[in-house]
């Protein structure tokens, strides 16, 4: 039964990594397609990039997440001691990656309301 639950855990933790692949890709492409418009528009460089990194930062936090939830499934059933603590160091990177990645974010979010309230008052 334990064997049964190990592929299982496998197949999905695959399934998950391949997923945090395919939405980094998505965002990288997608980031590099709005770098090129941007530039070729009469915008200011420093607002085409910030606006390319904030799309391509929202992909890589959700990547990250699902990278860590398949490193969970992967550890969950029966794990060494040798199991454990490798997922508590990839663990404890993604979570502060994650930590200042989602802060940067948020304080990208409210400078642009801020600039939005300025703009409308």
């Amino acid at each position: 039964m334990e064997e049964v639950l190990q592929n299982v855990a496998g197949t999905v933790a695959l399934l998950l990594e391949s997923a945090t692949v395919v939405m980094i890709s998505i965002g990288s492409v997608a980031a590099v397609v709005r770098l090129a418009a941007g530039l070729r528009l009469t915008a200011l460089p420093g607002d085409v990039v910030r606006e390319a990194w904030l799309h391509l930062a929202r992909w890589l936090l959700l990547a990250l997440e699902l990278m860590l939830a398949a490193d969970l499934v992967r550890s969950a059933v029966a794990p060494t001691w040798d199991d454990i603590g490798k997922l508590a160091a990839i663990a404890g990177i993604r979570t502060v990656l994650g930590f200042f990645l989602g802060r940067d974010l948020e304080t990208e979010h409210r400078l642009a309301s801020a600039r939005t309230t300025e703009a409308n008052a």
